[in-house]
């Protein structure tokens, strides 16, 4: 028996994606990604201060905010500034997105400077931190293209692409990037962050329902593999390399 997915994709098949470069005008890099009808917008701002941790340590920085528009998903959700305390969730997402684009560069190329990543979800239907994150590097080239182009760097820092896809196990079937109906009824969530040599940057794994074994997890791992081939080949068709 087949599966029957939306806009009838295979188990192994990503939705439509699409990045849009230069979506805004004033910042250093400005990323529109749709990842079917999920849309982020991904904004870089090159700043040219460093947290105090890194003062004097000739090394740059790279950090990332996330958040949902109220109207991001199907019921209205009140602002981060205005709930009076701190959104876990978006807290949690904003390191992840930070951690996956520093492995991606080398930060002492930089200089003492950092590049901030703002990912703003437009529309949620599922998968908006992987979307975040593969859209998130395309602004981030811009802006290090920018250094470069300007000469306040000499060497590109950016080591290797990197992407981010969703996995999981959805009726019995092992799927890739799943839209938000699959990730709500899920047996397995599992967010993958890849280099483009296939290295793994970060897995966040869990077994929503019932507890899955090394085989499923191998698995998972395999078609993630097919899905961050594919997003790799689309932001370099976007940047034009």
């Amino acid at each position: 028996m087949k599966i029957e997915r939306i806009n009838n994709r295979l188990p192994e098949q990503l939705r439509n994606v699409c990045i849009t470069r230069n979506y805004t005008k004033f910042a250093d890099g400005a990323v529109l990604i749709e990842f079917g009808d999920t849309k982020v917008i991904c904004t870089a701002s090159i700043d040219e201060n460093v947290p105090q941790f890194l003062k004097g340590k000739k090394s740059g920085w790279i950090s990332a905010e996330y958040s949902m528009l109220p109207r991001a998903t199907h019921i209205r959700n009140k602002r981060d500034s205005l709930s009076g305390k701190v959104n876990p969730r978006a807290q949690e997402i904003s390191r992840l997105i930070g951690r996956s684009l520093r492995a991606s560069v080398d930060l002492n190329k930089l200089g003492e400077r950092q590049i901030i990543l703002d990912c703003d979800v437009l529309q949620a239907d599922g998968g908006t931190r992987t979307a975040s994150i593969t859209g998130a590097f395309v602004a981030l080239h811009d802006a290090v293209t920018k250094l470069l182009d300007s000469k306040l760097i000499k060497k590109n820092p950016i080591k290797q692409f990197i992407a981010a896809v969703s996995v999981g196990v959805y009726k019995g079937y092992e799927l890739l990037d799943l839209d938000y109906e699959e990730d709500n009824c899920c047996d397995t969530d599992m967010n993958l962050v890849m280099t483009e040599d296939f290295n793994i940057i970060e897995i966040q794994g869990t077994a929503e329902k019932t507890p899955f074994n090394r085989t499923v997890m191998n698995n998972l791992l395999n078609i993630g593999q097919i899905g961050i081939a594919q997003l790799i080949k689309i932001q370099k068709q976007a940047l034009k390399i």
